[in-house]
């Protein structure tokens, strides 16, 4: 793998600062997975957003390939675990192991001990390793015997999973499920995707062509970037509106939780920051709902009388819920009037000299004729 020149010191915290490293992040993966560049945007988006990704796809579609061109386009530890029936807690989380020559135990990492982990199959395996992912998805460690070992950062989990139904799988739980930011399927190629793909491994390997774009310190400097986007008190309300309509929908058994609502929100500030914007708009909320949301919906019996799926009942909620008017950023310089903020109290203006009351003067005209003779 080749290096471009890095200078993580040079970035500003101005999402436009970020332009060039992003650009050069989306060109190397290109070289590797072909055919579907949005892809590509929602997969930084939820790095940027401290997210996870679950791909509901079949084999053969580039999972393993977007993946693996992400780690080398950041130069990120990347680790892949084949998500058997075999596989147990330990081989993600690590375990303790006795030293002979030291009389003490000390920590084998496993799996997860790494920035970018592709948890293949997971729907495969047993409920009792899949939960083994729950601790390090929300809290970036893992505690093994009572110790806590903290995991690189950033980090990340791009989980594959098999259509529900599929020989060998069982669903993840809701509380599995919750834990991912967006639910994606990258789909079949077009003819021509599928022709320059096959073009392309004619050769070399086309992962040996992805350049380092970008390191962990840029993107630690981009996530924070994006956290401190200005986000106005509406979007906060047309998110909270949107999950609301979920939890109270007659086809939906369980709407979106709290976690969901943040998930959303991160996401629309990473994907405003990716557009070189310093505020979230709406259309940023739009844009990831559906990602963001299908996957943690519980529909309904009735939905599936009425040939109703996730995607078609979201999209009927966001042509339901009001869009909030925002189109600019508020001017931070502008300085409200006083007598315009609630329980302020507005000084009076300075008086004149003039307008000053003026002393009363003592009656001095008694004392004065009671002097004369």
């Amino acid at each position: 793998m080749k290096n471009r020149n890095i200078n993580s010191t040079t970035c500003a915290a101005e999402p436009g600062a970020f332009s060039n490293t992003i650009n050069a992040i989306r060109t190397e993966i290109g070289k590797a997975f072909l055919g579907n560049e949005e892809i590509i945007d929602k997969i930084l988006t939820i790095m940027i957003a401290r997210g996870h990704i679950l791909l509901e796809d079949i084999p053969g579609v580039g999972k393993t390939t977007l993946a693996l061109a992400l780690s080398r386009a950041v130069a990120l530890p990347f680790r892949r675990v084949q998500f058997t029936p075999d596989v147990v807690p330990s081989d993600i989380t690590g375990f303790n192991m006795y030293d002979r020559q030291t009389g003490s135990f000390r920590y084998v990492p496993g799996a997860a001990m790494c920035s970018i982990l592709l948890a293949d199959e997971i729907n495969r395996t047993s409920s009792k390793t899949q939960s083994a992912l729950l601790e390090v998805m929300q809290e970036g460690q893992i505690t093994v015997d009572g110790s806590m070992h903290k995991v690189p950062q950033p980090f990340m989990v791009i989980a594959t999973q098999n259509p529900v139904g599929t020989s060998g799988t069982q669903p993840l739980p809701e509380g599995q499920l919750d834990r991912f930011t967006m639910q994606l399927s990258i789909g079949y190629p077009d003819r021509a995707s599928a022709i320059a793909i096959m073009k392309s491994q004619s050769a070399d390997n086309p992962l040996d062509s992805v350049e380092q774009a970008a390191d962990a310190e840029i993107i630690m400097q981009m996530q924070k970037a994006a956290d401190q986007l200005y986000t106005d008190d509406k979007i906060y309300t047309y998110v909270a509106a949107l999950c609301e309509e979920t939890r109270g929908h007659p086809l939906i058994r369980l709407g979106i939780s709290p976690r969901g609502s943040l998930s959303i929100c991160a996401a629309a500030r990473a994907r405003a920051f990716i557009q070189g914007r310093d505020f979230v708009i709406p259309e940023d909320v739009d844009k990831v709902f559906l990602d963001c949301a299908r996957h943690r919906l519980i529909l309904d019996p009735k939905a599936r009388l009425n040939r109703k799926t996730p995607d078609a009942i979201l999209r009927e909620i966001l042509e339901t819920v009001p869009h909030p008017d925002i189109t600019r950023k508020p001017d931070a310089t502008r300085k409200p009037d006083a007598s315009q903020i609630p329980g302020s109290v507005r000084k009076p203006e300075a008086t004149r000299e003039t307008d000053k009351p003026q002393a009363e003067k003592p009656d001095t005209s008694s004392a004065q004729s009671g002097g004369q003779t």
